[in-house]
């Protein structure tokens, strides 16, 4: 018979890392409903606006005008089956330091997003930075944690030597 593991002050930190992003992410958005039908707001010499959106689709807006139930079952299903992919094989891989920080924070983002998909049909998003013409989709916290999440991941294990993901599978 085995016993449980004690949690950790890492397993602790990392809870703590996406308790705080999903909560960040779902106050924001909260907030962002309020900008509903009004217009962009424009701050630091027009670096950053925002304005309210709704993403159907994924990453800037991919698959937004597939059919209802293409799109739930890609970006519903399949992202709840990948996220869980990816935290399985972190932990059977005994992943620490960046790694691990970054799928916490790939995870967090993509389980805030995926709450807008299942309950909204698709997600809030409501910033947009640039200069000049120059400038990106229109995002949310969640999305900044799953891009800073995926950075942390590449060079953490890019940095570890262990950059192939599909040697533990």
């Amino acid at each position: 018979m085995t016993t449980a593991r004690r949690p950790t002050a890492r397993d602790l930190v990392l809870l703590a890392m996406m308790v705080i992003t999903i909560g960040c992410d779902r106050v924001t958005k909260h907030a962002a409903l309020a900008l509903a039908g009004q217009p962009g707001q424009s701050f630091w010499s027009d670096t950053v606006r925002i304005q309210y959106a709704e993403n159907q689709g994924g990453f800037l807006s991919l698959g937004a005008d597939w059919p209802p139930a293409v799109r739930m079952a890609v970006f519903a299903i399949a992202t709840v089956v990948l996220m869980g992919l990816l935290a399985a094989l972190a932990v059977r891989q005994r992943w620490s330091g960046w790694p691990m920080a970054g799928v916490a924070l790939y995870v967090a983002g993509g389980a805030s997003n995926w709450i807008d998909r299942v309950l909204r049909g698709g997600v809030i998003d409501f910033m947009n930075v640039g200069v000049g013409p120059l400038r990106t989709g229109v995002f949310n916290v969640a999305d900044v944690a799953i891009m800073l999440g995926g950075v942390l991941l590449f060079v953490g294990l890019s940095r570890e030597g262990r950059g192939d993901l599909t040697s533990g599978l």
